[in-house]
C-alpha cells in the first residue's frame, strides 16, 4: 500500500469516526454537529466509512466505567471541530508512522559478535565492533544488528546514521552495553552558542546517537573547533536548505495547501515548512494564541527565543494534484504571507531506524553541578523522522532520552534509572509530533548531590504537538523550559512533583498556546508546572487532583485574560476518555 493512500484513507474516515465518538461517549445531540463540522476541517474529499470499530470501542470505554467516568464540555467541543480547538491541539497523528502500534521487524543482517564484540570479559572495547555492525547493515541497505545477551562494554559513542538500520537486543533485561566514557572525553568539551560556561552536553548528545552521518561528523567537527552549531535539520548555520516552492495562506487545522511550483513534490517527500518571523513578531504572537496578552508582550530582547525562528516543521507529502498538496498531519499553524512561507529542503534525514531491547548502563559517578554535566548521557535523536526507540532502559546517566529536531518518533516503554538525571526526558530544538509512551522515571537510587538539578519530561525551543502517554515519574516535573513550545499534549501520568523548570530570561515564555495536561495524578499535591490553568495562554488542565502552590511558583508571562480552561479540577482517573492521545487516534 502506498504512503499516499495510507495517509488519505486513515483521514477520509476520520469525519464519521468523530461523530460516533461524540455519540458514543457523550450522547445527545452533539453528533449531528460533529459530522458537519469535522467533515468541514477535514482535507478536500473526506468520505464517511467504516466506522463501527471506532463506535464499538467508544462504547466499551463507556460501559466500562459507567457512571464512574465524567466527560468534560472540552472533549464534547473537541469533537465538533479536532483540527481547530482553541485549548486542545490535534496529536492524533504523533509518533512513527503516525502513531502505528507496530514496529517494522527488519531482517537481521548482522551480529555484532561476527565484528568482535565479546561480552562479560569486562576488558573489551566493543563499540568499534557494534559500530562496524551498523556500519555494515548501512551499506546493506537497512537491516536489523543483533546484540545478544550479555553485558558488553563500550568504551566509545554508538552511532546509528544510516536509514532502516535497527539496533536490536535480546531484552532490556538481558543485554546491557556498559558505558565507561563520557562525551566531554569522547568528543570534547561542547560551550554554548549563547556564550557562558555552561556545557551543552547537559542538554545534546547520546552515548547511543541515532542521526544521520554527515549532521553527526558536521556536530563533531564543530564541537572539536569550538564553532558551537545549531542543532536541526538545517545545517550548523542554518544555511543548508533551498526553496522549494512558496506557500499560499492557509489556516491551522489544513490538511491540504496550495503551492506556487509543485514540481519538485511527490507523494512521500519529507520537506519543512519554514515560517519566518516579521518585525512585529506576529509569528510568536499567534503562536502564543493571539489577543491583546502577546501583542503587549516584549519579545525584542528575548533574543533565544528569537534565535528558534523561522520555525522548522518536518512533515511528509501524502498527495499532489496540482498545486493542491495534502500532508500526512495538518497545519500546526496559520500560513500567513507576512511570514514569507514555504516548503524547503534540509540535510539528508535518518528514517526507518531504532533501537530495541537493551540496556545502557554509564559507569556510576556523582552528577555534575548544574549545566556542567559531562555527556554520560542516554538515547538521543537527532535530524530523525519516522524512528523508534523499544524496550530501552538507561542508567547513571546525565541525561536520558533525548529528541532534538527530532519528529515523528516513538519512544515506547523507555526507563530512566540509577543515580539521577538532569533532563531524563529532554525535547528540543524544534522537535514536532513525537510520542513518548508507557516510561518511567525511577527514585533516584542516591540522594541528590548539591547544586544539582531534576527537570523530568523536558520540552522547549518551539517544539509542538509531542505527546507523553501512560508515564510513572517517581521524581521530576512537567518541565516546560521556555522557548515558548506549544501545543503539546501529557495524559494519563502519575507523577511525585518534585523537579523545577529551567530556561533563561531570554528564551521567553514558559508557554504558548494548546498545552493540554488530561487526567494526572499529582502524587505529592504540588500544582507546579501541572495544574496550568493559570500560567498556560488558551490551555487545558482537566481531571487533575487537588493540589496547591509550593516551591517553584511562578507567575504567567502574559497579561490578562489567558483563555484557559479547567475542568473536573479535584478528581483523578473520572475523566472520559481517559487518555487524551488514545482517544485522539481511534478518532
Amino acid at each position: 500500500m502506498s504512503e499516499e493512500h495510507v495517509g488519505i484513507s486513515r483521514r477520509g474516515l476520520l469525519g464519521s469516526a468523530v461523530a460516533v465518538a461524540a455519540t458514543a461517549v457523550t450522547g445527545g445531540p452533539a453528533a449531528a454537529a460533529a459530522r458537519s463540522d469535522a467533515a468541514a476541517a477535514g482535507p478536500p474529499g473526506m468520505q464517511a466509512g467504516a466506522i463501527g470499530a471506532t463506535a464499538a470501542s467508544a462504547g466499551t470505554e463507556s460501559a466500562r466505567h459507567g457512571a464512574h467516568g465524567q466527560v468534560p464540555g472540552l472533549w464534547r467541543e473537541f469533537t465538533r471541530s479536532p483540527f481547530t480547538h482553541p485549548q486542545i491541539p490535534y496529536v492524533g497523528r504523533a509518533g512513527f508512522r503516525g502513531g502505528t502500534a507496530r514496529f517494522p521487524r527488519r531482517p537481521v543482517v548482522a551480529d555484532v559478535r561476527d565484528f568482535g564484540a565479546v561480552a562479560d570479559d569486562g576488558v573489551t572495547d566493543c563499540a568499534p565492533a557494534i559500530n562496524r555492525a551498523i556500519a555494515a547493515a548501512g551499506r546493506a541497505g537497512g537491516g536489523t544488528v543483533l546484540i545478544p545477551s550479555g553485558t558488553f562494554r563500550v568504551d566509545g559513542l554508538i552511532r546509528v546514521g544510516h536509514s532502516n538500520v535497527v539496533l536490536r537486543g535480546a531484552g532490556s533485561d538481558r543485554t546491557k552495553l556498559y558505558a565507561t566514557r563520557n562525551l566531554t572525553e569522547l568528543i570534547g568539551v561542547y560551550g554554548s552558542r549563547y556564550g557562558g560556561d555552561k556545557s551543552s552536553w547537559s542538554w545534546a548528545g547520546g552515548l547511543i546517537w541515532l542521526a544521520p552521518t554527515a549532521r553527526l561528523d558536521s556536530l563533531v567537527a564543530a564541537v572539536r573547533a569550538k564553532a558551537w552549531p545549531f542543532e536541526g535539520w538545517t545545517g550548523n548555520h542554518r544555511d543548508e536548505w533551498e526553496t522549494l516552492t512558496t506557500v499560499a495562506p492557509a489556516t491551522r487545522g489544513s490538511w491540504t495547501i496550495t503551492v506556487t511550483d509543485p514540481r519538485r513534490l511527490k507523494a512521500g517527500r519529507l520537506v519543512l515548512l519554514r515560517l519566518a518571523d516579521d518585525a512585529g513578531h506576529t509569528l510568536l504572537e499567534h503562536m502564543a494564541g493571539g489577543g491583546p496578552g502577546p501583542e503587549a508582550y516584549y519579545w525584542d530582547d528575548k533574543t533565544k527565543l528569537t534565535s528558534y525562528v523561522p520555525y522548522e516543521w518536518p512533515v511528509r507529502v501524502s498527495r499532489v494534484r496540482g498545486t493542491k498538496v495534502t500532508l500526512e498531519r495538518p497545519l500546526p499553524l496559520d500560513i500567513r504571507p507576512e511570514w514569507d512561507p514555504r516548503l524547503t529542503t534540509h540535510v539528508e534525514p535518518l528514517t526507518g531506524s531504532g533501537v530495541e531491547g537493551l540496556t545502557l548502563e554509564a559507569v556510576e559517578t556523582p552528577q555534575s553541578p548544574h549545566l556542567l554535566d559531562k555527556g554520560y548521557n542516554g538515547v538521543v535523536f537527532q535530524c530523525a523522522y519516522d524512528c523508534w526507540a523499544d524496550d530501552v532502559v538507561v542508567r547513571h546517566v546525565d541525561n536520558g532520552f533525548g529528541l532534538v529536531a527530532a519528529s515523528a518518533c516513538t519512544l515506547r516503554r523507555t526507563r530512566v534509572a540509577g543515580r539521577g538525571s538532569h533532563h531524563p526526558y529532554f525535547c528540543r530544538e524544534g522537535s514536532h509530533d513525537n510520542l513518548v509512551e508507557d516510561f518511567t522515571i525511577e527514585q533516584r537510587t542516591v540522594p541528590a548531590p548539591a547544586d544539582t538539578q531534576l527537570h523530568g519530561i523536558n520540552v522547549e525551543g518551539l517544539s509542538s504537538h509531542n505527546v507523553w502517554s501512560r508515564g510513572d515519574m517517581r521524581m521530576g516535573t512537567f518541565d516546560s523550559h521556555r522557548g515558548m513550545p506549544f501545543a503539546n499534549v501529557r495524559t494519563d501520568i502519575t507523577v511525585d512533583n518534585n523537579g523545577r523548570h529551567g530556561g533563561d530570561a531570554s528564551a521567553g515564555p514558559l508557554f504558548g498556546a494548546r498545552f493540554t495536561h488530561w487526567n494526572i495524578r499529582d502524587t505529592n499535591n504540588r500544582a507546579g508546572l501541572v495544574k496550568i490553568d493559570g500560567l498556560a495562554p488558551y490551555s487545558a488542565t482537566v481531571g487533575v487532583n487537588t493540589c496547591t502552590e509550593f516551591d517553584q511558583i511562578d507567575v504567567p508571562d502574559f497579561t490578562g485574560d489567558l483563555h484557559s480552561r479547567l475542568e473536573l479540577y479535584g478528581t483523578t482517573d473520572v475523566v472520559r476518555p481517559r487518555n487524551l492521545y488514545e482517544a485522539q487516534r481511534d478518532l
